[in-house]
């Protein structure tokens, strides 16, 4: 592999899409709008961005940017197209910082566009030893949960419960005694008055350890220890390992790549990512860019489990771009250790188990699901049942009213969610 970073732009313009790639690779490296004093051909031989492609798109009558730009109110026709970019490794380096700077954050700027998105990244090997990547990933999170040829079963603790430590212990017991693998904190539960998180993690830890020792299974409970100063969040972290808890939640559009950074490299826990905020990167599909970008930046920088929606998922995303997602976190970036755990979430109960399936062809994921467990009729220890039963006719090729005849659990929570989804 050459040391090169190439990332694939996806154009659109009144102009010409090629002129447009040109500006992207001047701009962004050794150009600026007046001679420069030193920039010998030289120099922009050894740093300069170079374009290496363009293949040609349909063009579109309407722009994406819309038409209250002046320039834009009388084109008639937007041409469109793909560029790949490569960027000299010397010219940026492997930090993250500066590539999102770089060849990602100022193309949005640029004049002349009346569309841009970011669709592909290529990072050559030094990258690869720049980052931890993840320090549990797939094998990790099967290891600590003790989960294997079935989908690690989770749920979450939510806000709107506005439960006290106490109260979410008890839940929490009920969830445990039901054979749940996992439960998380929602990205919204941090510390609120509430339920500080100090208190949260010693009223649930004993329960979990005490379930562990009479059992052998701990289930992983993930907090959440986000916070603005790093620090904080190392002293949630720790407060979290030392009860001997082994999972975090971790908003990490909210807390940024360094701080990501400055956890993973001293932390001892399973950080499992919620990426709340990157729709604001992706929801306009030409604008921003493709989450098989944006998930190389964190999976470099280590998050273990990563959230990516799901089937009919109660948020705007399309089963493809979920598909999409979960294609993207199966390809390695450098070795089979850069994956993490796909977590299947929003709006999932059992009765998407069996599409989820058919569209993965695989187990090796979290499933997790908040109100199609916790709001089931018979409580969330029958919702955590009927969702393990749904996977089990999933799988057997079983299909679910023929598995509900002889699970009540099963059948309670298809009679409760088929008309919508979970939560």
């Amino acid at each position: 592999m050459s040391d090169r970073i190439v990332l694939t732009y996806r154009i659109e313009t009144p102009g010409s899409v090629e002129k447009m790639a040109t500006k992207i690779a001047s701009d962004q490296s050794t150009g600026t709008f007046v001679p420069l004093p030193g920039e010998t051909p030289e120099l922009k031989a050894r740093v300069a961005a170079r374009v290496l492609a363009v293949r040609p798109l349909d063009p579109v009558s309407e722009p994406a940017f819309g038409r209250t730009h002046e320039d834009l109110k009388s084109v008639q026709t937007f041409n469109c197209g793909e560029a790949d970019i490569a960027f000299p490794l010397e010219a940026i380096g492997t930090d993250l910082a500066a590539l999102m700077t770089i060849a990602i954050g100022g193309t949005y700027s640029i004049k002349g566009f009346s569309g841009i998105r970011v669709t592909g990244l290529q990072l050559p090997a030094p990258f690869a030893d720049a980052y931890p990547g993840p320090q549990f990933g797939i094998p990790g999170s099967k290891r600590l949960t003790g989960v294997e040829g079935r989908p690690i079963i989770g749920t979450i603790v939510k806000p709107a419960l506005g439960l006290s430590p106490s109260e979410s212990a008890t839940m929490v017991k009920e969830l445990v005694e039901a054979g749940v693998d996992f439960i998380k904190d929602d990205e919204k539960l941090m510390s609120p008055a509430y339920s500080p998180l100090a208190e949260r993690v010693k009223a649930i830890m004993p329960v979990i350890l005490d379930h562990e020792q009479r059992t052998g299974k701990k289930v992983m409970y993930a907090f959440g220890i986000s916070a603005t100063d790093p620090d904080e969040m190392m002293r949630n972290h720790d407060l979290v390992a030392e009860a001997g808890g082994n999972a975090a939640v971790v908003n990490i559009n909210s807390i940024g790549m360094g701080a990501m950074s400055f956890l993973r490299r001293r932390s001892r826990l399973v950080l499992h990512a919620h990426r709340n905020g990157w729709d604001i990167l992706t929801r306009h599909p030409s604008l921003g860019m493709d989450f098989a970008v944006y998930e190389k930046f964190w999976r470099l920088l280590g998050v273990d489990q990563f959230q990516i929606n799901g089937i009919a998922a109660k948020y705007w995303e399309p089963d493809e771009s979920f598909v999409r997602s979960f294609q993207a976190l199966g390809r390695p970036i450098f070795s089979e250790a850069d994956k993490p755990l796909p977590v299947v979430c929003s709006g999932q109960w059992g009765g998407q188990a069996p599409a989820t399936f058919a569209a993965l062809r695989t187990t090796d994921i979290m499933y997790l699901c908040g109100g199609g467990v916790v709001s089931h009729p018979g409580g969330p220890g029958a919702g955590v049942r009927a969702v393990r039963q749904a996977w089990d006719a999933a799988t057997a090729g079983i299909p679910l009213e023929t598995h509900a005849r002889t699970h009540p659990e099963l059948k309670a929570s298809l009679e409760t969610f088929s008309s919508g989804a979970g939560a």
